[in-house]
């Protein structure tokens, strides 16, 4: 099922639960939250092999967070009326653009770039 297809379902999960006109933004970033955090709990304070070590040892968890997680975020898209998909289309243009792969490789890892090579706060794009 593609990102449309899901966003559809929920709509419909909710509506046939008269759900359609009730939500709150805020709980539902906070059930966000929530998830994370659990996933958080599993990993909290190992390094990166230990990591991948716990997600495979607790892959059926890992599945869990990441199906909630997305249920919660394709719900805040339809109370919110954002189209999931184009939303996500538009940011990879985005993080293609502020990162692109050979700066990248350079330097191993975004973060290092505070999310990219912009300067988003100014208006202005360094890769250019």
């Amino acid at each position: 099922m593609d990102i449309k297809d899901s966003q559809k379902k929920i709509k419909e999960f909710d509506k046939a639960r008269g759900w359609d006109d009730m939500w709150n933004f805020k709980d539902l970033l906070l059930n966000i939250t929530e998830e994370t955090g659990e996933a958080w709990n599993l990993v909290k304070w190992v390094d990166d092999e230990k990591q991948r070590e716990i997600v495979k040892e607790n892959k059926e968890e890992v599945s869990d967070f990441i199906g909630d997680t997305m249920f919660l975020l394709l719900k805040l898209a339809n109370q919110t009326d954002v189209d999931a998909n184009q939303a996500l289309e538009d940011t990879l243009k985005e993080y293609e653009k502020r990162m692109p792969p050979e700066k990248m490789k350079e330097v191993g890892h975004a973060n290092k770039l505070a999310g990219g090579i912009d300067d988003k706060e100014n208006g202005s794009n360094k890769s250019q």
